[in-house]
């Protein structure tokens, strides 16, 4: 008898990270920083290296109690794992059956749907607007009977999001069995007022998580790092389905000095701002359709004459050594998303696509 996976498996497509760049090129596929990490959190990553050959401590004490300091939160309610990836994919394994329902927005990041998938369940995704996750659409989509409903806030790809006022609408609008995710990855670029740190929603509801990552502000995408907070239950739940030691020394020692660097995060945020507006008026003043984004990228639509789609666009950047991320599994065959670059790299992006539109 041929060896066979569990039924549904085979028929997951793996994810794909963005493209790497060539040796010369410069890599805008990823949404990484810009300026790269703290130095702080790059000196205690090299000061682990003298410690390698001991075991990390398995609750990752030290920066549950930093990061519980900085966002003056719970340190018992928080989780640790390798990337926020991990925590969904732990969120997935702990409360997911074969058969259960999960909903997204339309385009919500890829990896909820690689959850759905792995646990048999059934992934269902809510319709937006104008690139926008629509509350209503997500209340009716669930129905009674959602598992999970994951929401990012801002999202990826779209650089969209909703105020805080409409979290809230949306969790009083599933039922109570249903665990709400809010996955913020890119949270802290928004300062927009009615933007809303859902943090607070977990001590007001015993069915929302939060998500965050080191990944992005913090630039530790290298690392893998990120975190959960949660309800006690929840947390107390998904530690006893996480492996003993799923963040590893260098990863703690570098978190603990990236998430207390608030100048890093202040300059990196400052850049962003700054490179965001330059990008989304340039862009804009060539034709192109750029959605309002408020992260680390912007979202770039394109016509679909030939010569002139996503596509060619594409492989026109590539050639000159501008590498970006299509978005096609996503279901934006037109659109390519764009990191955010160093000040030369963002002028280097127009100038090509200005080329392009004349070309």
């Amino acid at each position: 008898m041929t060896l066979q996976p569990r039924p549904g498996l085979l028929d997951i497509k793996p994810y794909v990270p963005g493209a790497a760049a060539p040796e010369g090129a410069v890599k805008l596929s990823s949404n990484e920083n810009a300026l790269g990490c703290s130095p702080k959190a790059a000196e205690a990553f090299k000061a682990s290296a003298s410690v390698l050959h001991t075991y990390p401590d398995g609750g990752a004490t030290a920066l549950r109690d930093a990061i519980a300091k900085v966002e003056n939160i719970k340190a018992e309610q928080i989780v640790c794992g390798a990337g926020s990836d991990e925590l969904l994919q732990l969120i997935g394994k702990a409360y997911l059956a074969p058969g259960d329902k999960v909903v997204q927005s339309q385009y919500g990041f890829l990896v909820y749907r690689l959850v759905a998938m792995q646990s048999g369940a059934e992934i269902v995704s809510a319709p937006e607007k104008h690139y926008t996750a629509d509350v209503d659409a997500l209340i009716e989509t669930a129905g009674d009977d959602a598992k999970i409903v994951f929401l990012a806030n801002p999202n990826n790809p779209t650089g969209t999001w909703i105020p805080g006022s409409e979290i809230r609408r949306l969790r009083e609008g599933l039922p109570d069995s249903t665990l709400l995710v809010v996955d913020c990855a890119y949270g802290e670029f928004v300062d927009a007022p009615d933007y809303e740190d859902p943090l607070a929603l977990v001590s007001e509801y015993e069915n929302v998580v939060v998500t965050r990552t080191f990944s992005k502000i913090h630039g530790l995408a290298g690392l893998r790092l990120g975190w959960m907070y949660g309800p006690q239950e929840v947390v107390d739940v998904i530690h006893r389905v996480r492996g003993p030691f799923n963040v590893n020394l260098p990863a703690i020692e570098a978190g603990v000095e990236a998430i207390q660097d608030v100048e890093f995060v202040a300059k990196s945020k400052a850049h962003n701002d700054q490179s965001l507006a330059f990008l989304t008026q340039q862009l804009g003043g060539l034709g192109f359709d750029v959605t309002p984004s408020v992260c680390n990228f912007v979202l770039v639509h394109f016509p679909e004459t030939p010569g002139k789609t996503a596509e060619d666009a594409n492989q026109f950047l590539a050639e000159r050594g501008l590498i970006v991320r299509g978005v096609q599994p996503y279901g934006l065959p037109n659109a390519l998303r764009i990191s955010v670059g160093l000040d030369k790299h963002n002028r280097a992006v127009v100038e090509a696509l200005e080329a392009f539109t004349k070309g």
